[in-house]
């Protein structure tokens, strides 16, 4: 694939300030390779993590830390009415049943930080998949995605009618198959509000627009589609759209930004969510969230490295970690095996049905 993603085998915009005074910015890794690609979000962007071991974040602990934790703004991204437009000069491939922008594509013509955050040449000239409290990895797919896809078909996930929220969405391939799978409302969010505009939302209008007959013009619309693991989903056309809405910034100004909306909110029958668990710092503000957000007899879908190099995180520590919150039951639904050691866990409220 194109994707400048490895995938191995295994915001605001118009540069708002983050209020995240003394924001600590080091780089918590080095340049990805495919050795340090096992440490990335690990250590900036998501691992391939292995078993837990030791934590070597920063802090020398694996005491999940609120206090580095940036309140980015958030903000609602309207779906344009020229279609063909959120496409253009757009590289749209095709894996599976599902349509992509290829990044490499995106991040060639956003090297001069006319994409508003400047989190494109920020993250290319660091050589880092992560920025804390800057960006946070949403322009790479991440492996754990396609772990949490296949579970969707193994497992039965039934998404017909569902509310369905896809947290820290990045591509957002993951509320893709939601909405293919005839969820009634999918909602994006991304920290990043470029990677809503360039990524997300783009690859949203390919899914819909059918067979890739409108799309990528000025150079685009080039699609290649392997042999399939997977049964076909249905397909969706453009009005599946207006199921969807996406949103930028950090997950509990999108949780205020939510409630306080004059547009009618429920909460959410299904949240999915992958890689997002690499950071401990983060742990407190995600759990809230989910908590907030989801339905009383909601599920949540994690899908996560077992261990984070770098940063400390991973499945088992904010397995311990929401045990202690006592408001989750928690219960890890399948373990990948195959390099690192990833996982996916299921969350439902203690008193759900």
């Amino acid at each position: 694939m194109a994707f400048r993603f490895n995938f191995f085998i295994d915001e605001n915009e118009n540069n708002e300030a983050d209020a995240c005074d003394g924001m600590d910015l080091e780089l918590r890794s080095p340049k990805r390779t495919q050795e340090s690609v096992e440490k990335s979000k690990q250590t900036s962007g998501p691992v391939v993590g292995s078993s837990p071991g030791p934590g070597t974040d920063k802090h020398g602990a694996e005491t999940p830390s609120e206090k580095k934790f940036c309140f980015k703004a958030a903000k609602e991204h309207a779906v344009p009415e020229d279609l063909d437009k959120v496409l253009e000069n757009k590289v749209v491939e095709r894996r599976w049943d599902l349509y992509y922008i290829n990044v490499s594509a995106v991040e060639m013509t956003r090297l001069d930080d006319t994409d508003g955050e400047g989190i494109v040449s920020k993250s290319v000239s660091s050589h880092s998949d992560l920025i804390p409290g800057v960006y946070e990895g949403g322009l790479k797919i991440w492996e754990c995605t396609f772990d949490l896809i296949d579970y969707f078909s193994e497992a039965k996930i039934q998404f017909t009618n569902k509310t369905v929220l896809d947290l820290g969405c990045g591509a957002g391939l993951l509320g893709i198959v939601a909405l293919k799978g005839k969820a009634g409302k999918v909602h994006f969010q991304d920290y990043n509000s470029t990677v809503i505009d360039e990524i997300t939302l783009p690859n949203a209008v390919a899914n819909c627009i059918g067979d890739g007959s409108r799309m990528g013009s000025g150079g685009g619309g080039k699609t290649q589609e392997p042999p399939s693991k997977r049964p076909k989903k249905a397909e969706c056309s453009p009005d599946a759209l207006t199921k969807c809405r996406f949103f930028s910034g950090e997950w509990s100004e999108v949780s205020r930004l939510l409630s306080s909306s004059n547009k009618p909110f429920s909460k959410y029958d299904i949240i999915l969510t992958s890689e997002t668990i690499y950071n401990p710092d983060y742990y407190a503000a995600l759990h809230d969230t989910l908590a907030q957000l989801l339905d009383k007899n909601g599920r949540v879908y994690l899908a996560s490295k077992a261990h984070y190099f770098g940063v400390g995180g991973g499945i088992y520590l904010f397995e311990k970690f929401v045990e202690e919150r006592n408001i989750f039951r928690t219960s890890i639904v399948k373990i990948i095996d195959k390099g690192l050691q990833r996982c996916i866990m299921e969350m439902a409220f203690k008193d759900s049905s």
